[in-house]
C-alpha cells in the first residue's frame, strides 16, 4: 500500500506541475491580450488626431500664403497709377481730351504672312508676281 501512495502523491505532484506549467502561459497570454484590447483604441484615436493636426497645419500655412498673397494685390491697388492703368487696358477708359482707337479683326497668330504650299515651292529669287499668281490658282483649286 504504501507503493501506491508514493505512486499518487508523485502522479499528483507531477500532474499539478504541469497544470501550473500550462496555465503560466496561458495567463500570461491573456493579460497581454486584454492589455492590448484597452490599449488599442487610444492608441488609434492619438494616431488619428495626429494626422488631423498635420492637415490642419498645412491648410494653415497654405491659407497664410494665400493671404499674403491677397495683401500684396490690394497694396498693388492702393495705387491710383495702377488703377487708371488697370481701367485703360481692362475697361477702355480714356482721360479727357483723349482718343481711343480699337483694332478689332486681327489675330496675333495671323500678324506673320503665310505662304502657301504652291508658294513655298518657288525659289527665292521669284519675282513677288509669280508668287501672287501661283497664290491665286492655288486659292481658286480650293
Amino acid at each position: 500500500m504504501r507503493r501506491r501512495r508514493r505512486s499518487y502523491s508523485s502522479n499528483r505532484r507531477s500532474s499539478s506541475r504541469r497544470t501550473r506549467r500550462n496555465a503560466r502561459p496561458l495567463a500570461l497570454i491573456a493579460i497581454i491580450f486584454i492589455f492590448t484590447l484597452t490599449l488599442a483604441p487610444p492608441i488609434k484615436n492619438y494616431f488619428t488626431q495626429r494626422a488631423q493636426i498635420s492637415a490642419l497645419k498645412s491648410q494653415v500655412a497654405t491659407d497664410r500664403t494665400a493671404l499674403e498673397q491677397a495683401r500684396a494685390e490690394l497694396s498693388t491697388w492702393q495705387d491710383p497709377n495702377y488703377v487708371k492703368s488697370q481701367a485703360r487696358e481692362r475697361l477702355h477708359f480714356v482721360m479727357p481730351g483723349e482718343r481711343q482707337y480699337i483694332v478689332t479683326g486681327t489675330d496675333i497668330n495671323q500678324a506673320q504672312p503665310q505662304t502657301t504650299q504652291v508658294a513655298k515651292q518657288l525659289p527665292e529669287g521669284a519675282p513677288w508676281y509669280t508668287k501672287l499668281i501661283a497664290s491665286v490658282t492655288e486659292s481658286g483649286l480650293k
